[in-house]
């Protein structure tokens, strides 16, 4: 009964009939004519993938407005696999990309450590780890379920609550090719443990004393206030994201590490990203692959004006740069790309 009658109570659309199919794709349709650009189908692996694609192949391709001509709509759809189980994600691969909650469940261990596990074993992350094939993958640290404890992951999924680590992690998945890459923004709530729960894990946003939400804030350094996270808004988060655009289809290259938890990759000849997660000192000459100059690290400042508002990198005629990054650093890694060139 994953599929069929209904689950948890909730109601069961008859998506079997072309009235219903209809009736759903309608409404997507009049989402799209509107600017809509694409839909997150929560609670996929509760449909038959079937009875999704007809509804799916009925959809219009985006409004020319704002699209480029025969753009589909972007499709991404919440399946939890874990392994063990009947229903898969590849069920779904022909209606678009599928959740991969393997990818910050398995990150999360990396980057806390536990388990002996070591930043050096995801010189093949991706694929080689298990996951779902690239193109069809929908990766994310974190989502609005497993950041309290629900749906899928567990006890290693970093959250903003874990903001050193949170970054770090964030940072690797923004800088490697695998996946089509979210990013979370959350809202704090008051955590409340009790017996290893959290029994506030059901709050809503933050709200006035008539339970309206509260608008957000914009801090002078662009972060938000008032208990909203906005982690897309924390500078190294959205830095890591012009980093993902500037590199993106370039291969990955240049991996470098210690055989512990200090490591380092570049893409193609328009960025470089070198971590340090062990408990002493990172100091490596390394070959990065860019054109020779000097840049600036986004993870700890900005290129304002031409200048570094953090720290500048310096590569050498020969590709290379040295990097040192103490362990005790607010944030232990550095990352350049071709468009933070001073």
């Amino acid at each position: 009964q994953v599929r069929d009658c209904r689950l948890s109570g909730l109601l069961d659309l008859a998506l079997e009939k072309d009235y219903v199919r209809s009736t759903i794709a309608g409404y997507l349709n009049h989402l799209i004519d509107i600017g809509v650009a694409g839909f997150r189908i929560d609670a996929a692996k509760h449909m038959w993938p079937g009875d999704m694609k007809a509804f799916l192949d009925k959809l219009n391709n985006l409004n020319t407005k704002w699209f480029a001509s025969g753009t589909k709509p972007f499709i991404y759809q919440e399946v939890i696999d874990l392994g063990g189980e009947p229903i898969t994600g590849s069920q779904y691969f022909d209606n678009g990309r599928v959740t991969e909650f393997k990818y910050g469940a398995k990150l999360g261990t990396v980057i806390r450590k536990w388990n002996g596990e070591k930043m050096s074993y995801l010189k093949n992350w991706g694929e080689g780890w298990g996951f779902v094939p690239s193109d069809r993958a929908l990766v994310f640290v974190d989502n609005h379920d497993n950041q309290r404890g629900h749906g899928a992951g567990g006890a290693s999924i970093l959250t903003f609550w874990d903001a050193r680590l949170y970054k770090m992690a964030v940072g690797f998945m923004l800088a490697h090719p695998y996946g089509f890459t979210r990013v979370m923004s959350s809202f704090r709530w008051p955590r409340s443990f009790q017996n290893g729960n959290d029994v506030n894990d059901w709050y809503g946003p933050p709200h006035n004393s008539d339970g309206s939400t509260k608008s957000v804030p914009i801090n002078a350094d662009t972060t938000c206030g008032d208990d909203w996270v906005c982690e897309h808004r924390w500078r190294q988060i959205r830095n890591m994201v012009v980093f993902r655009n500037v590199v993106d289809g370039e291969a990955f290259a240049n991996w470098w590490d210690n055989n512990s938890n200090q490591v380092a990759f570049g893409r193609g000849s328009k960025g470089f990203i070198v971590f340090n997660n062990d408990d002493w000192q990172l100091n490596e000459s390394l070959q990065t692959g860019l054109p020779s100059g000097t840049y600036c690290d986004v993870i700890s400042g900005d290129k304002e004006n031409g200048r570094c508002t953090g720290i500048e990198v310096y590569v050498s005629s020969d590709g290379k740069a040295n990097f040192q990054i103490s362990n005790n650093a607010e944030d232990p890694f550095i990352a350049i790309h071709v468009d933070a060139k001073l």
